[in-house]
């Protein structure tokens, strides 16, 4: 499996910020500003597992074969060919966690609105099977990257193209990655304004069989070793 990513690697050098705890807990901003509030009920936003509010706006009706289904392509060779439609394949047993199972078929693609603010502050460390396309649409904030060989990549995220920020990412599949808010402005106090409003399309799409949790510090410090793990401990929720 490649990790490469076109534009998480091409991140410019001077986007390459500390990792600090948001300070919206410890001052007291549980609230976000009534524009948000909004927002939230325009997009018909809910609470996410992972942190943050969320809604999904599409699932495509075309099916595919799952490429993580025992048996099936994983379509890593370009002359492989992988199968569309329904299957009458029954789900298996998913031998890393027990509550799930393994499903045979896959949309193409999902797309999400996926929003921190004060309140939700954070989305802590998990994984998908597949890679994720995420498109800004307003706001600022920070994303960690955690790859299976301990690398740990950061940048933030915002339209300041003079500082380096970026405006599209692409996670590969089986890396870690959490996300936090920042100030709108580099420098400004943090305050209930605050926000970061993304799209992601998850190719296959996304199924919750399909991701999973950084689960402890323990798992951390097997990526990283104890002292990144003590700096990014924050990001387990």
């Amino acid at each position: 499996m490649s990790f490469e990513s076109a534009t998480v690697d091409s991140v410019p050098s001077k986007n390459n910020p500390k990792i600090c705890p948001p300070g919206y807990k410890s001052k007291g901003l549980k609230t976000p500003s009534p524009d948000l509030q909004e927002t939230i009920k325009a997009l018909n936003l809910i609470k996410h597992q992972e942190g943050g509010y969320f809604n999904e706006t599409d699932r495509s009706d075309f099916l595919m074969e799952n490429p993580y289904y025992p048996g099936h392509n994983k379509g890593l060779k370009t002359d492989d060919l992988v199968r569309c439609g329904n299957s009458n394949e029954k789900p298996v047993p998913n031998p890393k966690d027990s509550t799930k199972t393994i499903t045979p078929t896959r949309s193409f693609s999902t797309l999400i609105h996926y929003l921190i603010t004060c309140d939700a502050f954070m989305g802590r460390f998990h994984l998908n099977h597949s890679r994720i396309i995420h498109i800004l649409q307003k706001g600022r904030g920070q994303y960690v990257l955690v790859y299976p060989s301990g690398e740990v990549k950061t940048f933030v995220v915002g339209f300041d193209t003079s500082k380096g920020e970026i405006n599209q990412w692409v996670v590969p599949g089986e890396v870690y990655k959490a996300s936090f808010l920042l100030p709108l402005k580099e420098g400004d106090e943090e305050s209930e304004e605050d926000h970061l409003l993304i799209s992601e399309v998850v190719v296959p799409g996304f199924e919750f069989e399909d991701h999973q949790f950084m689960e402890s510090k323990e798992q951390l410090i097997s990526l990283v070793g104890k002292e990144k793990a003590d700096e990014l401990e924050f990001l387990l929720g």
